[in-house]
């Protein structure tokens, strides 16, 4: 699967990278974010796989956390796609900002009009650590998980399904009953 180089900013040694490609689990163009720290220039390190919360790009983490000086010392690849698939022309997609774009709740969704755009769990657990691993020196067998809100229930959600081999999840202020919720409502 081709990458297309976005950006690459130097960062504390490392490299603060953004790429796109074509995903075939979504069917359209999606973006993510990789920090490859220094150690990364001479062998496989660590992968941390950072899920955003609602309406947050591949942008919010990587421009918001301040995380490059940690993840340079201690030698750890940083991957954070963005939340959800963009431009996909869906009727509603963009109608409210808990629904659609923005909030693809890294869920696979089963409605005919969603189904074959929005399958972020699909996207994050397999596509992505197999583009991740087969283009950046990434250790697979060392793959974590942690996310802020949408992105803590999507972390929880990849680790209790165990379709990842993870090491680490870590879930940030998030919620552990979406359904429970009005905007966890639009998603049943």
């Amino acid at each position: 699967m081709a990458l297309k180089q976005i950006s690459s900013n130097k960062c504390f040694g490392g490299l603060q990278k953004v790429f796109e490609h074509d995903s075939v689990e979504l069917n359209c163009k999606m973006k993510f974010a990789v920090y490859l720290p220094p150690k990364a220039e001479t062998e496989k390190c660590p992968a941390l796989y950072w899920l955003s919360g609602l309406t947050c790009t591949e942008q919010n983490f990587i421009s918001k956390s301040g995380y490059h000086q940690a993840a340079s010392e201690h030698g750890l690849v940083v991957i954070a796609p963005d939340t959800s698939p963009r431009g996909c022309n869906i009727k509603g997609e963009d109608e409210s900002w808990d629904f659609g774009t923005g909030a693809g709740f890294y869920v696979d969704a089963t409605e005919d009009l969603w189904k074959t755009n929005y399958r972020m769990y699909s996207y994050v657990t397999e596509e992505l650590p197999q583009l991740i691993n087969a283009n950046f020196p990434v250790d697979p067998q060392r793959m974590s998980v942690f996310g802020h809100s949408m992105g803590g229930h999507g972390a929880l959600i990849c680790a209790l399904k165990k379709s990842w081999k993870i090491q680490i999840c870590v879930s940030i202020c998030s919620n552990l009953q979406p359904c429970t919720l009005s905007l966890g409502q639009k998603s049943l």
